[in-house]
């Protein structure tokens, strides 16, 4: 267990931070650590498998690779998983799922090649000790991943459980939340804080269009250097080469290493106060109410939040029209039939949001000189509707959405210009 070959997947676009943020939990660095499309691999141990689960923002599943060899055909794939010593990882009394992934496989029916893993699975427990796991869909005790590329199938045994966006802190949110890993993936990209830097002073950090309070509760635990998984638990948990004594001292590792902060240094409002109310009971449960202030008003009248320019980060409203008065063209019925809750999350006068975007930048350029500003949109024309010149984009994705996030360095009245502006 001190050898293993762990995967890491990510969101795409977060590559190149996750690789950071995993050198920088364990150590990792040459031909131990390399970078793929989707995740990062890196040879490590048990103990850093572990750490990892708790540690990393930006990664949605720590793996263990367990096989890794060609195929052509399903029995191929049987006899990879055939393979394998589940036994060590697992007893018959437990249960499992098989979840498996492909890109450009030949094979026909991926239905049938999932049947396979777990056909072998089940045979190679029967035939070493007579019994059988059950397999669980819905809460197994082991999960089983496998993926098939066009020539090669891999098989990993996931230490994860639930994937690692789910934090534990949110119950409160609205229809459309941002996932916290891609709130810490901007936050890496922005490079607010050092995010790996313990000893980093950030800059205070404001949200104007926070929702549910994703990006702020991200920006707050960072600086409170709080461990994002210490309020969930994990499949590892369940597995045979699991020691409670060993997580617990990583655990109080951890917890030792918190810094609560005495005043805000992390803001967000937005334009329903549902919001900001599920907000504020996100923060509380998260650990973070005193290191954080949410309040409700609109993007466009809301003045600093602190006297210290600092950095605007956002995720605004989009894949939906937004139209007057902050609601959403999709709520407006429930909204003219009296109700108060308003999904949208900011004011506009055009429903295509054009207006709300230009009249946005002015009111930073009159009030917010010496901030930067982080925009994360789909829209590759964001810039030309905001009248501002980017200074920076980094490429991001959010789920199937291909986005990039945009830099703009505030300076009263203008915009500092750049020249030959490319993907980063």
């Amino acid at each position: 267990m001190n050898d293993l070959q762990l995967f890491l997947p990510c969101a795409a676009g977060v590559e190149d931070f996750l690789a950071t943020e995993v050198q920088a939990i364990t150590g990792a660095s040459g031909e131990a650590l390399r970078k793929g499309r989707g995740g990062v691999a890196v040879r490590a141990s048990w103990h850093d498998a572990l750490k990892l689960n708790l540690h990393s923002r930006l990664s949605q599943r720590v793996l263990v690779q367990l096989a890794h060899r060609p195929y052509r055909d399903e029995q191929d794939i049987y006899e990879a998983a055939s393979g394998v010593a589940w036994e060590l990882w697992f007893t018959a009394k437990q249960s499992f799922k098989i979840e498996l992934t492909a890109q450009h496989s030949p094979l026909k029916s991926l239905n049938f090649a999932t049947l396979r893993v777990k056909d072998a699975v089940a045979d190679r427990f029967r035939d070493k000790s007579g019994a059988r796991p059950d397999v669980d869909t819905q809460w197994p005790d082991a999960r089983i991943h496998a993926h098939l590329t066009r020539e090669q199938v891999t098989l990993y045994i996931d230490t994860s459980g639930e994937p690692l966006f789910k934090r534990g802190w949110r119950e409160d949110k609205g229809e459309a939340p941002l996932k916290e890993t891609l709130a810490a993936a901007m936050l890496a990209a922005s490079g607010w804080g050092g995010v790996w830097n313990p000893g980093a002073t950030p800059l205070p950090l404001y949200d104007p269009c926070c929702g549910s309070g994703t990006i702020a509760i991200e920006a707050a635990q960072i600086a409170c250097r709080m461990a994002p998984g210490r309020q969930r638990r994990f499949g590892f948990e369940r597995l045979l080469p699991f020691q409670a004594a060993a997580w617990q001292r990583i655990k109080a590792e951890a917890e030792a290493a918190i810094r609560p902060l005495a005043e805000p240094l992390v803001f967000g409002s937005d334009v329903a106060h549902r919001m900001v109310d599920f907000a504020q009971r996100n923060a509380e449960r998260a650990g973070v109410a005193s290191a954080v202030e949410f309040r409700g008003g609109d993007a466009l009248q809301r003045m600093p939040p602190s006297d210290k320019p600092g950095v605007l980060l956002l995720n605004p409203p989009y894949n939906e029209r937004i139209a007057v008065a902050g609601i959403a063209r999709g709520d407006r019925t429930r909204a003219d039939a009296g109700g108060a809750q308003r999904a949208a999350r900011e004011t506009a006068q055009t429903e295509d949001g054009g207006e709300f975007f230009s009249r946005l930048a002015s009111h930073w350029k009159k009030n917010y000189a010496g901030w930067t500003a982080w925009v994360l949109t789909p829209d590759l024309k964001l810039p030309g509707r905001m009248r501002l010149k980017e200074t920076r984009r980094v490429p991001l994705w959010n789920g199937p959405i291909e986005c990039r996030m945009f830099r703009f360095d505030l300076v009263a009245g203008k915009m500092e210009t750049a020249q030959n502006v490319t993907d980063h």
